[in-house]
């Protein structure tokens, strides 16, 4: 297990390198300027791009760029969106906030998912089935930003039940009742894929043998489904759980931009607008190693999801 965990961080060190390379080199060959200025003498700006090593060639450009990431773990600093502020600190001083509208979301995603994939499998063909199947149809259909955009107009505008915008500066009750909104519009789509994949999953295993055989022996179906069933779909199930974290903080470049969240989402969008090279890559290579993070924990809940898978171990004679 150990010597798998190795070969997996080495490729995912890899993996990051050749993101990062392609990510500055599409970020510097975007067109524009960082130092795009009319207030500025074009003395200064030639002044300011030589410094920067703009004036050499993109693999110049990055050999420096990698350099200092290395020997004095400086990513650059933003010049646009916080001028003189280093671009991880800029993250670091956003990433709270996302987190927190993140996990929130997936936390409630998860079981939520959960009972309405068990309910759904339960009453396979059944009423209860045919309405969660339409929920499941229209969450994963239509885009997240959709939902947050009717229920800002409808709850928010039209009814005054929540803020329209999100208020990073309020307190108590007044700042969780504008988290619930993007909240919501970030879980739907969670939910309904769980619940899709799940009720799959749980609908296979019911009719396996081994199911029929606990019936047989006096085991009530919903005691069977949650006692037998419902592990053997969870492990399956971790391809779609664990990445979901990664997809639901990338979702949220939008949801973000929407309800004005001070973000990594809303950072994203505005170093890219504004030609903010250094911050632009940090947040590429934010997002990056969360989805690589979050790759490597897939494989390696099979074995606590259920101890008889040995990821990358050997067979047993």
């Amino acid at each position: 297990m150990l010597k798998y965990v190795l070969k997996r961080l080495l490729a995912a060190a890899v993996t990051l390198f050749i993101i990062l390379a392609l990510a500055f080199a599409v970020v510097r060959l975007m067109p524009g300027s960082v130092y795009d200025d009319p207030n500025l003498d074009q003395a200064i700006i030639d002044m300011l791009i030589e410094r920067a090593h703009l004036d050499k060639p993109i693999h110049i450009q990055f050999y420096y760029f990698l350099k200092g990431v290395v020997m004095d773990k400086d990513w650059g600093t933003s010049v646009k969106v916080e001028p003189g502020v280093p671009a991880f600190q800029v993250l670091a001083n956003r990433i709270p906030v996302s987190l927190q509208i993140n996990l929130i979301s997936l936390l409630i995603s998860v079981p939520i998912g959960i009972v309405a994939g068990i309910v759904a499998a339960l009453q396979k063909n059944r009423g209860a089935d045919t309405l969660i199947s339409v929920g499941v149809i229209i969450f994963i259909s239509v885009p997240s930003f959709v939902f947050a955009s009717l229920m800002q107009y409808f709850l928010a505008y039209k009814l005054k039940l929540f803020p329209i915008l999100y208020q990073p500066s309020a307190v108590g009750a007044l700042r969780l009742k504008s988290m619930v909104l993007p909240i919501a519009a970030l879980s739907l789509s969670p939910i309904a894929t769980i619940t899709r994949y799940l009720r799959g999953e749980l609908i296979e295993v019911l009719g396996s043998e081994y199911m029929l055989l606990a019936k047989t022996k006096g085991l009530g179906r919903f005691k069977a489904t949650v006692k037998h069933a419902f592990r053997n779909a969870s492990l399956p199930m971790m391809n779609v759980i664990v990445p979901m974290f990664a997809n639901i903080v990338g979702g949220s470049m939008v949801i973000e931009r929407l309800f004005s969240i001070p973000g990594v989402g809303g950072t994203m969008i505005k170093s890219i607008n504004a030609n903010d090279h250094s911050l632009t890559v940090a947040t590429l290579m934010f997002y990056a190693m969360i989805s690589i993070g979050t790759a490597l924990l897939v494989d390696l809940s099979y074995g606590l999801v259920d101890p008889r898978v040995r990821v990358g171990g050997k067979k047993d004679e």
